[in-house]
C-alpha cells in the first residue's frame, strides 16, 4: 500500500486538484484546492488515530480525505462518484482490493447524506470535510461579492475554528468564533444545518456525539 505522502506527489492527483480549484473559483465557490485537501487529510488522520484505528486505517482515512474533492473539475453534482472512480483508475495497482474499496467508498460517501455508514473511514472523512469552515476558504477578494453570497459570507465571518474530541464524554465538537457584526449566527444555520446533521450521523456511527459551539454557546 502506498502512503498519503506518495499520493500527494502524484501528478494526476495534483493536477486534478489544481483544475478543481480553478473550476470552482471561477464560480465563486469556497476553497476546494490543496489547502482544503490538506486540512481534511490532516483532520481525518488525527480523528482516526484518536479513535484507535490501525495505522493502515489512519493512512486510508488521510488519503481519502486528501482526494475526496479532486473530481469537481468534471462535475460538481457528481464529483463524489466521479472522484471514487477516478481514484480507482489512478491507483488500482497500489492498494489491496479492500483498501481500495474503503477509500473509494469514503470519497463517494462524503457528499451523499442519505447513504448509511458501513465504514469508520467514510464517517471520519465526512466530519473532517464538513468541519472545514474558515475565513481563508473564501477565494474572492471583493467585499461586496463576499457579502452577496451566503456561503462566502458565512465562511468569511469565521475568525477561528477547532475540531476537538473528548474521549471521556464521547464527544466530537466543532468550536467556532464568528464575527456576528458581519453575519448573524442564524445565517450559519441556513447553509450548514444539513452538514452538521451529517456530522452528527457520522459521529453516532463512530460511537460519539457531535457538538457545535459558536462563540462559546453550545448550539448542537
Amino acid at each position: 500500500m502506498i502512503t498519503l505522502k506518495e499520493v500527494r506527489k502524484n501528478p494526476f492527483v495534483l493536477e486534478f486538484i489544481n483544475q478543481t480549484e480553478k473550476t470552482l473559483k471561477i464560480q465563486n465557490y469556497t476553497d476546494h484546492g490543496i489547502g482544503h485537501a490538506d486540512l481534511v487529510a490532516t483532520r481525518a488522520k488525527v480523528l482516526a488515530k484518536e479513535l484507535n484505528l490501525s495505522k493502515t486505517e489512519q493512512e486510508l482515512a488521510a488519503i481519502a480525505g486528501f482526494c475526496h474533492d479532486f473530481a469537481n473539475f468534471l462535475s460538481r453534482s457528481q464529483h463524489n462518484y466521479l472522484g471514487a472512480l477516478t481514484f480507482q483508475q489512478i491507483f488500482a495497482n497500489d492498494f489491496a482490493p479492500k483498501e481500495l474499496a474503503l477509500i473509494m467508498q469514503a470519497i463517494a460517501h462524503h457528499d451523499k447524506y442519505e447513504m448509511e455508514f458501513v465504514s469508520p473511514i467514510a464517517a471520519i472523512v465526512v466530519i473532517a470535510d464538513k468541519s472545514d469552515v474558515r475565513r481563508s476558504r473564501v477565494t474572492i477578494k471583493d467585499r461586496k461579492s463576499i457579502e452577496n453570497d451566503i456561503h462566502n459570507r458565512v465562511n468569511f465571518a469565521v475568525k477561528s475554528g477547532r475540531l476537538g474530541m473528548d474521549k471521556k464524554k464521547k464527544l466530537i465538537s466543532l468550536s467556532l468564533k464568528i464575527d456576528t457584526n458581519f453575519v448573524p449566527v442564524i445565517e450559519y444555520f441556513e447553509i450548514f444545518t444539513e452538514r452538521m446533521m451529517f456530522c452528527r450521523k457520522a459521529a453516532k456511527f463512530l460511537g460519539y456525539k457531535f457538538g457545535l459551539v459558536i462563540n462559546n454557546f453550545k448550539l448542537l
